[in-house]
């Protein structure tokens, strides 16, 4: 900084920058005076803000052209990242692809026999030859099956005679095993005289049912009849009745067997025109005197065949049985018999003489 000296005080005071300058003006210069010098402060101001103004339009334009050149380089290293995304999906996907081809060939490898195992082409007398072999062979095999075809129609027949053979034996045994001396076939019949009458409906009572041999009503002998489908049996009114049977000699009574459709094949009526509770008696030779059997119940829920055991002790012979129902399941109007069986043995016709099951 420069001193200027005082001519009256002697002391050194400071000077501006422009009273310096003129301080210190060379000799011999021309000589400025304060309006120029006040003109040229002024012309290097406006230089000095004109050169900011310049600097901060460049620093203006400079960072402007950043932020460009930034978002251009954000957007590259996003597209250069999408790209390496997809190429790193890409290398996966053939890496994936390559495992999987590579266990294909492997697999193949392991099931397909190799191509040096194949046999070798034959010649032509090689192939007859062979082809006469298995020839041969299909022949042996067809015979095998013609004669295990025949073992099993043998076996197929044999069994076939024996299924018979058991079925004809069961009926042969009527179902319960036991000798039945109430089939009509053996000599057992009915008698009318102490039978309850056959049930006669007046609905239902047409022109020709008048005549005998066009008549419906089955009679009290279908009874003793094997044959057993529903409508096949004997109709007497209400639900009180009785039927006696003639049996064909003098049979010690050991069981009586009832014998009704079951539910499933019963038309509109159903079971319950089946006889419910019933007695048995067994007549003497006198044809009045009775001894009394038993008391049974036929229950339509159990099965269609039911024996009952006869209270026959001591064992005595009878040449009738008779069968009164006392109530029937709910048919108001008639009461429907089928089937009626009598078990036990039969007295030959020399003991009859010797006085078994005769009066006292």
């Amino acid at each position: 900084m420069g001193w200027k000296l005082s001519a009256e005080a002697g002391a050194a005071e400071p000077q501006s920058a422009d009273h310096r300058w003129r301080g210190y003006q060379p000799a011999g210069s021309p000589v400025v005076s304060e309006e120029q010098f006040d003109l040229l402060s002024a012309l290097n101001l406006r230089q000095e803000m004109q050169s900011q103004r310049v600097f901060k339009s460049f620093l203006s334009l400079f960072f402007q052209v950043l932020s460009v050149f930034l978002s251009l380089l954000g957007d590259m290293l996003v597209s250069v990242y999408r790209e390496v995304c997809s190429i790193r999906f890409l290398l996966t996907a053939v890496s994936l692809l390559s495992l999987f081809l590579t266990a294909l060939w492997w697999g193949l490898l392991y099931l397909v026999p190799p191509l040096e195992n194949e046999p070798e082409m034959l010649t032509l007398s090689e192939y007859h030859e062979r082809v006469r072999t298995q020839g041969q062979q299909l022949q042996q095999l067809q015979a095998e099956l013609d004669k295990l075809h025949k073992e099993m129609s043998s076996v197929r027949a044999a069994n076939s005679e024996r299924v018979a053979k058991l079925v004809f034996q069961r009926l042969n045994e009527d179902f319960v095993r036991k000798p039945d001396y109430a089939l009509s076939s053996v000599g057992a019949s009915i008698d009318l005289e102490k039978t309850s009458r056959d049930y006669e409906d007046a609905n239902t009572a047409y022109f020709w049912n008048r005549f005998s041999f066009w008549n419906y009503a089955r009679p009290p002998t279908v009874i003793l009849e094997p044959d057993v489908f529903p409508g096949n049996c004997w109709a007497f009114e209400g639900d009180q009745g009785q039927v006696v049977i003639r049996l064909p000699g003098r049979v010690q009574l050991s069981d009586i067997t009832l014998q009704h459709p079951p539910p499933s094949v019963a038309h509109t009526d159903g079971t319950n025109s089946a006889p419910r509770d019933f007695s048995v008696y067994g007549l003497q030779v006198d044809d009045e005197t009775e001894v009394f059997l038993g008391k049974f119940t036929f229950d339509v829920e159990k099965s269609e065949i039911q024996t009952f055991h006869l209270q026959n002790d001591p064992p005595a012979a009878f040449p009738k049985v008779k069968i009164q129902i006392l109530s029937n399941w709910g048919h108001p109007h008639y009461t429907c018999l089928y089937r009626v069986r009598a078990h036990g043995m039969r007295i030959p016709e020399e003991a009859e003489d010797s006085g078994t099951g005769e009066p006292n």
